[in-house]
């Protein structure tokens, strides 16, 4: 503090604006006044001791700003890390759409799969009764014609018969029938 006073007083010695009239430590000259003032004005300060009460408003001050930041980081990396698990999570549930999505690919194309094979059954199955339909068809007609020819043979015959066998020739032959079903029955 002395050193700081002897300098104060002599800068303040050397200046020109101290050159008034007179010796400087007097009580009329205004300049050493000012300067006592002054003096007395840091002294009430020191004794009172404002600069350790202001260092320690300023410390306070820079502690309540060192926890606002360490909980600003401490609320950042909660962020970080809260927008890693969503990102992580994002992945997760876009890779599960994507496997959902080719699951869905997969059960589609098997589907189509069966439903052509399905189809080609369907059509196979249609055809094969087409083809008996058309089969018992013509064996229909071939049986009908058959029948036909056989109605018109035996009438013919019959008419062709009828003309050319007599009573005689009529009874052996209905004896020789009735021996040959009795010869087939037995």
């Amino acid at each position: 503090m002395r050193n700081t006073l002897a300098l104060i007083l002599t800068v303040g010695a050397a200046s020109p604006a101290l050159a008034a009239s007179g010796p400087f430590f007097s009580l009329g000259n205004t300049d050493f006044v000012v300067l006592l003032g002054f003096i007395v004005f840091i002294a009430v300060l020191f004794y009172f001791k404002v600069p350790g009460m202001i260092g320690g408003a300023l410390d306070k001050r820079a502690e309540g700003i060192q926890s606002e930041l360490d909980e600003a980081r401490a609320l950042h990396e909660e962020a970080r890390s809260l927008l890693a698990s969503y990102e992580r999570k994002q992945r997760e549930v876009q890779t599960q759409a994507d496997a959902i999505v080719e699951a869905a690919k997969q059960d589609a194309a098997l589907a189509a799969e069966q439903a052509k094979v399905d189809l080609e059954k369907s059509i196979a199955r249609r055809l094969a009764a087409a083809q008996d339909q058309i089969a018992s068809a013509e064996a229909s007609a071939v049986k009908e014609v058959r029948d036909q020819a056989v109605t018109v043979a035996v009438s013919a015959a019959k008419a062709v018969l009828a003309k050319q066998m007599t009573a005689t020739q009529a009874n052996k032959l209905i004896d020789a029938s009735i021996a040959d079903v009795a010869e087939k029955l037995h």
